[in-house]
This record gives C-alpha cells, sequence and structure tokens, in this order.
C-alpha cells in the first residue's frame, strides 16, 4: 500500500515532472543562494544594529516595529530567491 506522499509525489510528476537540472543550472542556482545569502546577512546586521540601538534607548515599539521590518524584508528577499532559481530551472540546458 503507497502513502500518502507517494500518491502525491505520483500525481505532481504526471502535471509537472522533474527534469535534472544541467551543471550549469546547479552552478547558476548556488551562486544565486550565495548572492541573496549575503544580503540577507547584511540586511540582518543593519537591522540588528539599530533593533539593539532602539532597545538601549528603551524604544521597544521602534525596535517591534524594526524587528518586523526585518522579517518582511527577510520575506521579500526569499520570494526574490526562489522566483530567480525558479527562472533558472525553466531555462532549457
Amino acid at each position: 500500500m503507497k502513502t500518502a506522499y507517494e500518491i502525491a509525489m505520483e500525481r505532481l510528476n504526471k502535471t509537472a515532472p522533474l527534469t535534472p537540472l544541467t551543471e550549469e543550472q546547479k552552478r547558476a542556482i548556488a551562486e544565486v543562494e550565495s548572492r541573496y545569502k549575503a544580503r540577507i546577512a547584511e540586511r540582518e546586521i543593519a537591522f540588528q544594529q539599530r533593533i539593539a540601538s532602539a532597545k538601549a534607548a528603551g524604544e521597544w515599539d521602534r525596535a517591534a516595529a524594526l524587528e518586523q521590518e526585518l522579517a518582511a524584508e527577510r520575506r521579500k528577499l526569499q520570494e526574490e530567491l526562489e522566483a530567480e532559481k525558479e527562472k533558472i530551472r525553466q531555462q532549457k540546458g
């Protein structure tokens, strides 16, 4: 008897079959991931400094707002990363 996961994967492969990535695509994806990892780290460092300053000054509302802004920035960059990776996957090898 097949698990729900196996059944779901079979259905997924029927609608959108997986194609193996070329070496060039793998390299391009790794490069994009590295670039976005660096961008996310830069943003986190900048925000963490601002958050620490706000907390040190007792501006808890400002610190919370900055933390939310950082989370939104991370999500945005992660979405951009996934879009870039999908573009690379769609390219013909």
